[in-house]
């Protein structure tokens, strides 16, 4: 505290004097005048650039000449507080630093048994634990929205399905985590080209209150869907607005060329994914499409009256879907006018069938007599991948991880009999998550190659530097075991974590390694050379670990949105990076003793 206090008094006396301020103002300004040419820059560079620098020259100023002399000033004003703090801070690292080198000591006599035991620890993480963690593209972020997407039978009027909505809309409205709720019911049903629009679809959007929870929303999800599921004949689907631009979770491509046989084998692995838990959604996409009424004309009889057959089927669309004769315009709005038959005219195959084809002629002539009318239904879609026939069976993800559900998938579509000709594979996200990992796993092995190779260059030496990179897997055994007690699944954004941690965790060994080396050049033995290394290196590697932590400490406690994203990078970061610092104590040390057989 003594000498804490003579350095902060002579700190304010160097600050007083005016022409040391002067300077002092002026390297402050130097950095901001630099930057101003990036706000005097005009065209494309300028406006990408202009902010950066605004915000720079603002930043800068404020800590040189506001923040720095702030602190100082409030620092010597809870001096009295902080003094205490710090003086017991000092005693209980001095305690550490005493006890260390008797460790150490220990540690370097129990070689084997030190390093067996991280590798024992390294083994159980690897085959235990990691195998538990379960996969996924990325974690999945709470937006505090979703959408019901539902689906009644083909046919259904809109007046039905907008009473349907209702009543939905009035079930999410009883809850007191929504704010408010949007629909869309039905789209026109001339206007719709499958079975998954028209006026039996609707639209349920539910956004709910601000500060809600990722449990709260899930709660809710499963509620609604409970109470849908009580309505008859109505299918709901539940999708969140599209933040990344990715796959559904789960789709399952079945290829063949029979469509029959194609649309048996996607409904039967349609049954069987809807029957495995955390599997929701599941819809196969060779579902039953819209009615149609095929007309086949009799040209003999077209002939035998004098009918042209160009202008027969102009005018049965002309008169079932409409024609636009004209358009209406008010207030610089243009509203088409569409001229059909009445509804009641064009219900069905009745009233289709005595639709007359010759209106201007004396004798009038049905539609029934020149054609053969029939309801068929088709299919909703076909698909077709690499210049296959397919069906793809999507399905959403709940309450289990991406490679958890891919694997049970693969283990059930596994038992079907699929003929010759047909086969299954596994798509969606699931793909894009085996892509986007191996090229992280590259990534990493070349990031630990490259941090190698340069230490070799430094240190002259291929022994020192496999040394260090034995931080690298006393890292992974704090990483596994964090992300197994948070419960977090390997993803991307963890791989990402990790290749950052391959280059930070090597710099507490890089600095212990470097300074026994130091003292053994001076003629130290090695065994003393590594204790004093150890004890001298302690507080700089401990400075350097709690800066790194607690840096990160905000974005590991998820704090504001897309919170899920930001947590497994830092925790992966700050738990390897703590794991590390700690086995680097004790077990670079032993394993330098060992490697390293020069006396």
């Amino acid at each position: 505290p003594r000498i804490l206090g003579e350095t902060v008094q002579r700190y304010w006396r160097w600050v007083n004097r005016s022409e040391h301020l002067a300077w002092k103002i002026l390297k402050f300004l130097s950095l901001p005048l630099v930057l101003f040419y990036l706000v005097a820059m005009r065209f494309v560079f300028g406006t990408v650039l202009r902010l950066v620098g605004i915000v720079l020259q603002v930043v800068l100023m404020l800590v040189g000449l506001v923040l720095v002399l702030a602190l100082c000033l409030l620092g010597m004003a809870l001096m009295p507080v902080f003094l205490p703090l710090l003086f017991a801070f000092e005693r209980g690292f001095g305690l550490v630093q005493q006890t260390y080198p008797a460790l150490l000591g220990w540690a370097l006599r129990k070689r084997l048994l030190i390093i067996g035991g991280a590798l024992a620890a390294l083994l159980v993480c690897w085959y235990k634990l990691l195998p538990d963690l379960g996969t996924e593209l990325i974690p999945q972020v709470h937006q505090a929205e979703f959408n019901l997407d539902l689906r009644l039978p083909v046919g259904t009027p809109l007046e039905e399905t907008a009473e349907i909505v209702r009543q939905i809309e009035e079930l999410a409205g009883e809850q007191p985590q929504v704010a408010r709720i949007a629909t869309t019911v039905g789209t026109d049903r001339s206007a719709s080209s499958s079975a998954e629009e028209g006026e039996h679809t609707a639209q349920v959007t539910v956004r709910m209150e601000e500060g809600s929870s990722a449990a709260q929303e899930a709660a809710l999800i499963r509620h609604l869907r409970d109470e849908v599921d009580e309505i008859p004949e109505i299918e709901v689907e539940v999708s969140h607005p599209a933040l990344f631009s990715f796959k559904t979770p789960i789709e399952v491509e079945i290829r063949g060329y029979n469509l029959r046989q194609l649309r048996q084998l996607s409904l039967e692995a349609e049954s069987r994914m809807a029957s495995l838990p955390g599997l929701v959604d599941v819809k196969s996409s060779l579902q039953a499409g819209n009615p149609e009424l095929q007309i086949s004309y009799k040209r003999d009889q077209l002939a035998a009256y004098g009918l042209s057959l160009r202008n027969v089927a102009e005018l049965v669309r002309h008169k079932v879907q409409g024609k636009v004769a004209t358009d209406f315009r008010q207030d610089e709005r243009q509203i088409d006018v569409l001229v059909r038959l009445r509804e009641e005219d064009r219900l069905g195959l009745d009233e289709l069938q005595r639709l007359v084809i010759n209106p201007n002629a004396p004798i009038p002539i049905p539609l029934s007599s020149v054609a053969d009318i029939r309801v068929n239904e088709g299919p909703s879609e076909i698909r077709r991948i690499d210049q296959q026939r397919a069906a793809v069976v999507t399905a959403n993800i709940q309450g289990v991880d991406l490679g958890t559900a891919s694997g049970l998938i693969h283990d059930e579509l596994g038992k079907m009999d699929f003929p010759m000709g047909f086969d299954f594979m596994i798509s969606g996200q699931n793909e894009e998550m085996e892509t986007s990992l191996q090229s992280l796993y590259f990534a990493l092995v070349l990031a630990i190659f490259l941090v190698y190779v340069v230490m070799a260059s430094q240190f002259e030496s291929l022994v020192h530097p496999f040394v260090i990179m034995f931080t690298v897997p006393l890292a992974l055994i704090g990483v596994v075991v964090a992300l197994y007690l948070a419960q977090v699944a390997l993803s991307v954004v963890v791989f990402i974590g990790l290749i950052m941690l391959a280059g930070i965790v090597v710099n507490n060994a890089i600095v212990l390694i470097d300074y026994i080396n130091t003292l053994r050049r001076t003629g130290m033995e090695k065994t003393e050379a590594i204790i004093q290394a150890g004890a001298v290196r302690l507080r700089p590697i401990a400075m350097t670990t709690a800066t790194t932590v607690l840096g990160l400490l905000p974005m590991a406690l998820g704090l504001g949105e897309g919170a899920e994203i930001r947590t497994p990078m830092a925790l992966t970061v700050i738990a390897g990076l703590i794991s590390s610092t700690f086995l680097t104590l004790v077990v670079i040390p032993t394993v330098y003793s060992l490697v390293d057989r020069r006396a």
